[in-house]
């Protein structure tokens, strides 16, 4: 069995995606790179084509989708390719991230040492090397999914190994034998918030997610959702009921839905006078053409839990996070658990 692919997903972005790729090419435990172009109208496509041609051993795999699938659909595209070539761990890097060299080692040997554990994730900061990105997710009683010290200082970062929710699909690896049993992305998600999704289920079917300082990553945030304004608030209205219709255990249900209820109209209102009222709207909408599909989803998903809702509640956060500001004005009015 091989041991080790990961995944780079490409749209418009040669630039940044082979940066990432050469970073990963000096890693001191070699990846086999499989680069995924999801349909780029750009020069892209040549480029990978150049970089593979120049390379004298170990050239990265390129798969070119011929439409745009988005974060789910395109990783999803490479997961295929490396679970049919049988390779043990498969791994995601941001196009926009420069891995350090142990990286993938680090990662990796928490993974093995964990035998429970499906995912692992380390440390992703900010280019600036002043600010962390995310250290791992939360999931919160008010339903929002929200980063581990997201724009902390660089000294706050946690400096043990340890178990947490969730990983982000910035910079994560993965266990081949949990697909098999949770299956991939959800496409329906498109992007952001499928790997919340991708991390709740593999909670609810036992999976371990574990968290290790020793693998660090460089992080340029938002590069590509910049590319199409609106893009992230579609996306973020449409995705975060069906985070939380699909993996929410029925007796945290009503007690989570009550709260996550008040926070999706609060943003709603937050959207609406930050000018993204169409986005909001049309992503609200979405959703709801999609909520037939998730609640069907969510009777197998819950089906198929194996661990006690009381581990489910021990892992979500009580919420709101620092940053969701809004939200801690009414927090008095609920009681916590």
């Amino acid at each position: 069995m091989n041991s080790l692919a990961i995944i780079v997903l490409n749209w418009n972005g040669a630039d940044d995606t082979l940066n990432c790729v050469e970073s990963l090419q000096q890693q001191t435990l070699r990846p086999e790179i499989i680069i995924v172009d999801n349909n780029s109208s750009d020069d892209s496509v040549e480029r990978f084509e150049d970089h593979i041609k120049s390379q004298k051993k170990d050239a990265p795999i390129l798969i070119k989708n011929s439409q745009n699938l988005g974060f789910a659909g395109g990783i999803n595209t490479g997961l295929v390719y490396a679970k049919e070539h049988n390779f043990e761990h498969i791994g995601v890097l941001n196009p926009d991230a420069i891995a350090d060299k142990e990286w993938c080692q680090a990662l990796v040997d928490e993974l093995s040492s964990h035998p429970k554990c499906g995912i692992t994730t380390g440390i992703l900061q900010r280019r600036n090397s002043k600010t962390l990105d995310t250290t791992g997710d939360f999931y919160t009683t008010w339903g929002l999914p929200g980063p581990r010290n997201r724009d902390e200082p660089i000294k706050n970062a946690p400096n043990k190994t340890g178990e947490v929710f969730g990983a982000t699909g910035g910079g994560a690896i993965y266990r081949a034998a949990m697909f098999d049993d949770i299956d991939m992305f959800d496409e329906d998600f498109f992007m952001y918030y499928e790997d919340v999704d991708l991390s709740f289920r593999a909670q609810l079917a036992g999976w371990k997610v574990r968290f290790t300082p020793k693998a660090i990553a460089y992080h340029k945030v938002g590069a590509s959702s910049r590319k199409v304004p609106g893009l992230a608030v579609y996306n973020t209205f449409k995705n975060l009921p069906l985070v939380f219709i699909k993996n929410v255990p029925g007796k945290l249900f009503w007690y989570i839905g009550l709260r996550f209820f008040l926070t999706y109209w609060l943003i709603f209102a937050s959207a609406v006078r930050h000018g993204n009222g169409w986005p909001a709207f049309k992503g609200m909408l979405a959703s709801i053409i999609l909520k037939p599909a998730a609640y069907k989803k969510r009777l197998n998903i819950q089906k198929n839990r194996k661990v006690s809702v009381n581990y489910i509640r021990g892992i979500i956060h009580d919420g709101p996070l620092p940053n969701q500001t809004g939200l801690l004005k009414f927090k008095r009015f609920f009681r916590i658990k």
